[in-house]
């Protein structure tokens, strides 16, 4: 319901078509609730990984901040991060190789296994830690000697 509640002026377009693919919150909110994970978030057992461009015109950061704030409401593990320079997709390459770094972490912990250590993988990147990292050895600490170097003068 947000999503379509947040449409640009420049997709209003394309309304009738979200509400045939999605629904229309208009006549069918309950129906749209009963499918939102956010509405069944207390459903979510499983440790849920969310990046975001924060400049993201078609997932709006309300969208992410809303089932973060749901899964957190019900103790469930979220790792959330936000790149405040991105919008859909990571366009920087010393963002994308930030995110890889810290999905791989992520599901080596989750899944079990291994993965590479995360140092120095954060340099130049954008990338702010909203929730979580407990579970990803060093992630914090690299994230916050990253954002260090970049306040230092050259």
């Amino acid at each position: 319901m947000t999503l379509i509640a947040s449409v640009p002026p420049y997709w209003e377009p394309m309304l009738n078509m979200f509400y045939q693919r999605i629904g229309d919150p208009s006549t069918e909110e309950e129906m749209l609730k009963e499918r939102s994970p956010l509405f069944s978030a207390e459903k979510i057992n499983i440790p849920m990984l969310i990046g975001q461009g924060a400049n993201d015109p078609r997932v709006k950061q309300a969208e992410s901040e809303q089932i973060v704030a749901a899964l957190k409401a019900n103790e469930q593990y979220v790792e959330y991060v936000v790149y405040p320079d991105e919008g859909h997709g990571l366009a920087r390459p010393e963002n994308r190789l930030s995110f890889y770094a810290v999905a791989e972490a992520f599901l080596a912990e989750s899944l079990g296994g291994r993965c590479q250590d995360v140092e120095g993988d954060f340099r130049g990147s954008s990338i702010r830690v909203v929730a979580g990292t407990e579970h990803i050895p060093r992630l914090r600490e690299e994230v916050e000697n990253a954002l260090l170097e970049e306040d230092e003068p050259c």
